[in-house]
């Protein structure tokens, strides 16, 4: 396993991590077997967060079985906004995850009011601060999908890390990316198989590790057939061939018609309908194999996909030209609202 300095945090870490959302697919007692697994094949990062429903819980009940901890960095995230309210989770994450110290804890995917929120007077940012000085969170990073808070993350002086998709079709956060590296600021690229929309594993993985400026690639794990696959693609750390290539402009022209890349490019919907929402939750649902969460975070949306009232508005402003109003039928059919 190839090792790498994860940014201006100086730890050092496996360039393929374990990915916690498929955890939830498993039961508690299966967990152990898993970690140890990920242990075997040389990965030494962790990662989770407080919305991941059973992730925390079950990683930190596999690490303390196997007598683990010390042998992982552990990374977690909160999508609180407020000093109260992130106390509260980084609280719930120590408990969960059975350690008295989170090695990485991250603001959790804001948007830009939400950030402000963050960075403002009683904002998340405040108890991140306290939680690192009294030694409960060892460094703070921030997770995105938007490449509007990307951008001024790295105008954070506070920021040691960014997680941001990075796959073979998800490349807006190119440039962004290879700022991280000259800010040395650690990247850390999620859905690297694009939510489970890219079905060959070691390609996807091969180019996320192609990058030199990304850190660490977390590819989601729920069983030791996964994690073999997903280490040996980082064994093999030979420029990609002609016909790897090849096989990514296929898969590019094969998902680029009806993918959404989370740009936010066809914001404002008229009737307030979050659209890369939709789609990242449908994603989930229709692709992760992971239905009751997909849903209940479908839920917590305001506006769902059946508001649309089809003026086609979107569609215009999408650079990719997806048929948006179609796929939101679809979702809207998928999720039964």
């Amino acid at each position: 396993m190839e090792m790498t300095v994860l940014g201006k945090t100086g730890l050092t870490v496996s360039r393929v991590g374990f990915g916690g959302i498929p955890i939830q697919r498993i039961t508690k007692e299966e967990a152990p077997a898993l970690l140890r697994a990920v242990y075997d094949a040389g990965i030494n990062y962790i990662d989770s967060a407080r919305m991941y429903t059973v992730s925390e819980e079950y990683i930190g009940y596999a690490l303390e079985k196997e007598g683990l901890r010390e042998q992982f960095i552990l990374a977690s995230k909160s999508m609180a906004r407020t000093k109260e309210d992130m106390a509260r989770d980084i609280g719930i994450s120590l408990e969960n995850l059975r350690t008295d110290v989170i090695d990485l804890y991250q603001i959790h995917n804001p948007n830009m009011a939400q950030l402000e929120t963050v960075l403002a007077e009683g904002g998340a940012l405040e108890a991140l601060m306290d939680a690192k000085a009294a030694g409960k969170i060892r460094h703070i990073g921030l997770t995105a999908h938007s490449a509007e808070v990307f951008r001024r993350a790295l105008e954070l002086d506070f920021v040691e890390t960014v997680m941001f998709p990075y796959n073979i079709v998800e490349t807006q956060g190119d440039e962004l990316i290879a700022l991280c590296k000259e800010k040395n600021i650690g990247f850390i690229a999620m859905k690297p198989m694009a939510g489970g929309a890219i079905e060959d594993g070691t390609l996807a993985m091969r180019f996320a590790l192609a990058n030199p400026a990304v850190s660490i690639v977390i590819p989601g794990m729920y069983c030791a057939e996964e994690v073999q696959q997903n280490t040996a693609a980082a064994e093999n750390m030979e420029p990609l061939t002609k016909a790897e290539l090849d096989a990514i402009a296929s898969v590019r022209a094969q998902l680029g018609e009806n993918f959404c890349r989370r740009c936010n490019y066809c914001a404002p919907c008229t009737v307030g309908i979050s659209i890369p929402s939709v789609f990242l939750f449908a994603g989930y649902l229709q692709r992760y194999n992971l239905a009751d969460w997909a849903h209940d975070r479908y839920s917590t949306l305001q506006v769902k996909a059946s508001a649309c009232i089809d003026c086609g508005a979107c569609e215009p402003r999408c650079p990719y030209n997806l048929p948006i109003r179609q796929m939101l039928k679809r979702a809207a059919a998928d999720f039964g609202e």
